[in-house]
């Protein structure tokens, strides 16, 4: 089992696409600061997953393309575009992933790369947001768009079952 954190979106929806991933063993939504700033926190997630099911390669690549991992927005100090590694080499590897995905973008690929340093959970009301109530309007409006995304381009690595059945689309 390996561990990684994830940052760039809204934690809710972040939290629903690596939750639908076969080979996420679990997710935890709140906050990550990096190791070298440790007071700034931004929305994220910690994910839990078995390298032999769904490689880190795979990680990364989903969250590359699940959130504006090319954009600069005004909100990127609550949304930090970042893979939070443990461990220089998880460091190395994932800079390498996401340099050899850079030719899949038209833009720069502004996520960074950066050491873990804290995490902070989020409240338990607001934890597994998205399968807890997908009906709630948030989750019909903001987080079904990114995990018909996510079955478009990784359905591969989607639990089927489980996300269509929340999101009521057909096999």
């Amino acid at each position: 089992m390996e561990r990684i954190g994830f940052g760039g979106s809204c934690h809710w929806c972040t939290e629903a696409i690596f939750l639908s991933l076969i080979g996420v063993q679990g997710v935890q939504q709140g906050w990550i600061a990096s190791s070298d700033n440790p007071s700034a926190y931004s929305e994220a997630v910690l994910v839990d997953f078995d390298p032999e099911m769904i490689p880190l390669k795979t990680l990364v690549s989903v969250h590359l393309h699940t959130h504006s991992s090319t954009s600069s927005h005004r909100m990127r100090n609550k949304y930090r575009s970042a893979v939070y590694s443990f461990g220089s080499a998880q460091q190395v590897l994932a800079l390498a992933i996401i340099q050899a995905l850079q030719q899949q973008f038209s833009e720069t690929i502004i996520t960074e790369v950066v050491a873990f340093g804290s995490f902070k959970l989020n409240k338990p009301e607001y934890l597994n947001y998205y399968y807890s109530d997908p009906a709630k309007p948030f989750c019909q409006k903001i987080v079904n768009p990114k995990l018909q995304q996510l079955l478009k381009d990784f359905s591969e690595h989607v639990d089927q079952d489980k996300l269509m059945h929340q999101t009521g689309s057909e096999k």
